[in-house]
């Protein structure tokens, strides 16, 4: 990619939130024998992940490859769902990831992966507490309150790639939320909103997480990942309502998250379902 920095322009509308510097953080981040080649920052774009993807079916990106935009104005979440939010109020980005060495039915664990990534990075740059709702939504507490604070989406690039996409609300203040339901680090009490070495720790616990999981051939077990995420999914253990395609639900106890990356719900019935794919409603607190 050619890098096109954001940074170029100095001009910020809100100096509370400053820049990224993409040279700055291409020296921090690509380094021979490490994941990532190149680190893209841009000032706007549709997304990061319709971006990257066409690179990747063109041949223009290599494993490794970063694309993040200050603003996103065509930004998706799962299920289609728009993404929105103020420039340079959070992290956008994408990530394409070529893991030739894992078999293709372990390629879901890819988005759960980046979740538990992103949780483990946030917490140890920010310092707030995060979890996981099922399957990859970021979840922060404010003022008691469970709140969405980010999300992510993968899709495959060609045969060999998948590009994760994340969204993360930062700097967003309360009468910029899109929904009630919304949060962001800043509201959550983050000890430092600086982008930049947020998305330094979360590309560097990706590196950490996708080089474990990918040198245990995708075994989610041998890798620590399905523990892990398990540990850190604010799902398990409640009552929720799955939304399934074909107008279909189940509701029933969280249970347990199996070998697949799938949620197994335990429903009144006494029967323990597998959800690969769906919308989960928590329907009480933890």
């Amino acid at each position: 990619m050619t890098p096109r920095d954001a940074s170029d322009d100095s001009r910020w509308s809100d100096l509370d939130r400053p820049p990224l510097n993409g040279a700055a953080l291409r020296r921090g981040l690509v380094r021979d024998g490490g994941l990532y080649c190149d680190v893209d920052v841009v000032q706007s774009t549709g997304s990061t992940n319709n971006d990257l993807v066409g690179l990747a079916v063109k041949g223009g990106a290599e494993e490794g490859a970063v694309l993040v935009a200050e603003e996103q104005t065509a930004g998706r979440g799962r299920l289609d769902r728009q993404w929105t939010a103020p420039a340079r109020s959070g992290l956008f980005f994408s990530v394409l990831l070529k893991p030739a060495a894992v078999p293709v039915a372990r390629w879901g664990w890819l988005p759960l992966l980046t979740g538990v990534a992103v949780a483990t990075g946030l917490s140890r740059a920010a310092g707030i507490d995060t979890a996981l709702k099922w399957p990859n939504d970021l979840l922060v507490s404010i003022a008691g309150e469970e709140r969405k604070t980010g999300g992510i989406l993968a899709e495959r690039a060609g045969e060999d790639g998948v590009v994760v996409g994340v969204g993360i609300n930062v700097t967003l203040r309360e009468q910029e939320l899109p929904v009630p339901q919304a949060g962001s680090l800043l509201l959550a009490g983050a000890i430092t909103t600086d982008r930049d070495p947020l998305l330094r720790a979360v590309l560097r616990s990706l590196e950490e997480w996708y080089g474990r999981w990918r040198d245990a051939g995708g075994d989610p077990a041998a890798s620590g990942l399905q523990e892990t995420y398990a540990a850190g999914c604010a799902t398990l253990g409640r009552t929720v309502r799955a939304e399934l395609p074909g107008d279909r639900s189940i509701t029933g106890e969280a249970v347990a998250v199996d070998g697949d990356g799938r949620l197994v719900i335990a429903t009144e019935e006494g029967v323990q379902e597998p959800v690969g794919a769906g919308d989960i409603v928590h329907l009480r607190p933890a």
